[in-house]
């Protein structure tokens, strides 16, 4: 029997959990739902480590992520046989990977994330729902009365009323069920006057998918899978705007076009306490081994690991053939042959520093995934259906060069920052990446409230963004403080009897909100520091 929440949040990736935790702290009965078993999203389920600013150890986030990132090196310290320079590390990066100065293994970001809802669940005011779904909304003069969930274990039907409904999803699915207004992929030049926006508006181009997975390598061993059913075509397919087929260690830099070559040693002998993850100076992705690595085993006394373990999320298994909004099944089923077509070609084809080609010893590891097959539980979705809202942030709000790089669009209903390039990936429309600088951003709370709709809230990638701009606001810690601030207000309009746009838009409301944020520990705004 599921109890009647005062709020239901939809999704239970990093923007779920984080706005279960603030409501729950205010005392309001919650349920939950997420569609894995495992609790999230980007972290775990879909196997990424933070993508994060360079200020990240210092400031630019909330408390309550600070818990969560302190929390995960705090498992380490205590249960990894770390060396003891490394056990001593304040800022401990567990893989010593380029991309984050936090890359580790998805199952311990569970183990923080469990931890950290454990009283809430003790206590009786959450509830959450693993393997289910929404699959339907009831929405009556405004307001979202009811949304029915499937059991995705025995297909049972649950009908769920709230007070308030928190869109968590992934995609934003729940817009689309409740008649939410929302955009849906690439916005016309027309209607914001991105620069980089195209002349007309695109909603099927939307940025690639990745699935992702995590190999460690065993000379003299053979992991050699069998032949992926679509090897055929992903080993000879060759993008119009690639420099070679996809499956090859040559790809355009992101922020250049330029080709530029990819090395490929897995193990190398680097001391990983050299290692440096600063995305502000080098974006790291040219060594592939290291880059996304979420176990190191040279942190650790000799011979407890026979391997590193790295999370393979790299140009050669971003998939942009299909959308996957609108066609969720066929481009899963394609995202997922490229990933394991990627792995054979690394296994059988790939050449070698030693001018040999194929790393037989390459095994993919389903223990990390928690899967069968070791692909991740699910794709990392970059971009969502967004929320019509009352504030729209656009490309001439955050781009580095139309603002300056010590520029800032300031909001008066700042929630929360951020920090991030402009990182588009390569998008089902043809497009390549568009990666543009950006300076340190604010989250304006009319970014989270719909225009119409009054007790529905995004907690996500589906705020206020266009194409563009959620280049840079689809990142880990963004996407916290955004599910973190929309737990937070349902509890304050509950606690209050106001609506969202009524708190937005009302100074004195707005300043008594803001002051519950700011004893949360929720920074809402940045200190004099240069985008890049």
């Amino acid at each position: 029997m599921i109890p009647e929440p005062d709020i239901l949040i939809v999704g239970g990736g990093l923007g779920g959990v984080a706005a279960a935790l603030a409501a729950c702290r205010a005392g309001r009965r919650v349920v939950m739902t997420e569609e894995t078993d495992w609790i999230g999203g980007q972290l775990t389920a879909q196997a990424v480590p933070p993508d994060e600013h360079p200020w990240v150890e210092q400031f630019g986030t909330t408390a309550s992520y600070r818990a969560l990132r302190e929390g995960i090196r705090a498992y380490y310290r205590q249960w990894y046989p770390l060396r003891a320079e490394a056990l001593g590390l304040t800022d401990l990066n567990p893989g010593a990977g380029r991309v984050s100065k936090l890359c580790h293994e998805p199952r311990i970001a569970l183990a923080v994330l469990e931890a950290m809802l454990a009283p809430h669940r003790a206590s009786g005011l959450l509830t959450v729902l693993t393997e289910h779904r929404a699959v339907s909304a009831e929405a009556d003069n405004d307001v979202i009365r009811a949304v029915t969930l499937r059991d995705l274990r025995g297909d049972t039907l649950t009908t769920v009323t709230a007070r308030y409904v928190i869109d968590a999803t992934e995609t934003g699915e729940l817009l689309e069920l409740a008649g939410v207004e929302h955009a849906n992929g690439a916005e016309g030049q027309g209607e914001f006057g991105e620069p980089h926006a195209p002349d007309e508006a695109r909603p099927d181009n939307q940025q690639g998918i990745t699935v992702c997975f995590a190999l460690s390598h065993h000379e003299g061993e053979d992991h050699t899978i069998d032949r992926p059913q679509d090897y055929d075509f992903w080993r000879t397919y060759r993008p119009d705007f690639w420099p070679g087929p996809l499956l090859g260690f040559e790809a355009p830099d992101p922020r250049t076009l330029e080709p530029v070559p990819r090395t490929f040693v897995p193990n190398p002998d680097l001391d990983p306490l050299a290692v440096s993850a600063d995305q502000s100076a080098d974006a790291g992705d040219k060594e592939l081994w290291g880059f996304r690595r979420i176990l190191a085993r040279r942190l650790h006394r000799p011979g407890a690991f026979d391997s590193d373990i790295t999370l393979v999320n790299w140009p050669l298994n971003d998939y942009w053939l299909k959308p996957y909004i609108g066609q969720e099944a066929g481009a899963l089923r394609e995202a997922r042959q490229l990933s394991l077509s990627v792995l054979y070609w690394l296994q059988m084809e790939a050449p070698r520093a030693d001018g040999g080609t194929g790393f037989p010893g390459l095994r993919i590891r389903p223990d990390v995934t928690g899967t069968s097959d070791g692909l991740a539980k699910s794709a990392y979705v970059r971009e969502s259906r967004r929320i019509k809202a009352v504030t729209t942030v656009v490309e001439q709000d955050v781009a580095a060069d139309v603002v300056g790089p010590y520029g800032r669009t300031r909001y008066r209903d700042s929630v929360g920052v951020g920090g991030y390039r402009i990182d588009l990936h390569p998008s089902t429309g043809g497009d390549s990446y568009i990666d543009i600088g950006s300076v340190p951003f604010e989250i304006p709370l009319g970014a989270l409230v719909p225009r119409r709709v009054r007790n529905l809230l995004p907690a996500g990638k589906n705020i206020g963004t266009t194409h563009i701009t959620n280049g840079c606001y689809r990142l880990h810690p963004v996407e916290w403080n955004v599910g973190e601030v929309a737990g937070a207000l349902a509890a304050h309009c509950l606690a209050e009897d106001v609506e969202p746009q009524q708190v937005q838009a009302e100074d004195k409301r707005f300043e008594e909100f803001a002051r519950l944020l700011d004893r949360a520990g929720v920074q809402r705004h940045w200190p004099d520091v240069r985008g890049y």
